[in-house]
């Protein structure tokens, strides 16, 4: 059985820079985030079906990783945050991603105490704009009633503070 954790939350929390890390602590593997890869391909002028693209390149992704049986998956974040990019750039939900049922055992959340740095794929670097998508993100799990934790510190804590909360989460032996 595989167990799937994900990293979720805002832009420029050190997402990408802790999934690797986390896979090689727990011996998994990792599927890297769609949305990135299509943004520098696209362009980040994202319409609905630009997200809907999206999610089903993560969705795609992610069996294909399941497929290998791997004993821990890594996402480098899921559809979704494609949601909530939805809701933050187009002020709606999409009904396919609502009806996503492919969720994570566990969510980790890094925390917004890194600072944003631009990459030219992302888009919403004020304190403001980077707390409301934050909250765009937490809604989601929130809206499913989803198991999630925060993930704070920078480096080594970093790591150390998600695997703990995976441990906390009774997901390691």
């Amino acid at each position: 059985m595989t167990r799937r954790i994900c990293l979720h939350g805002a832009e420029s929390t050190g997402k990408s820079a802790l999934a690797p890390r986390l896979a090689q602590a727990l011996g998994g593997v990792v599927v890297p985030e769609y949305g990135r890869a299509y943004c520098e391909a696209n362009g980040t002028d994202l319409d609905a079906a630009d997200l809907l693209a999206i999610f089903e390149g993560h969705d795609a992704a992610t069996r294909t990783a399941l497929a290998t049986g791997p004993a821990w998956l890594i996402s480098d974040t899921d559809p979704l945050m494609t949601q909530a990019w939805a809701v933050m750039l187009l002020g709606r939900r999409l009904p396919e991603i609502d009806a996503w049922t492919g969720v994570a055992d566990l969510y980790l959340v890094p925390a917004l105490d890194l600072p944003w740095r631009d990459d030219g794929t992302r888009l919403f670097g004020g304190d403001a704009a980077r707390r409301r998508f934050m909250d765009a993100a937490i809604g989601e799990l929130e809206r499913r009633k989803l198991r999630w934790a925060w993930v704070k510190g920078e480096g080594e804590a970093r790591l150390q503070s998600a695997l703990a909360a995976i441990q906390t989460a009774g997901l390691t032996a």
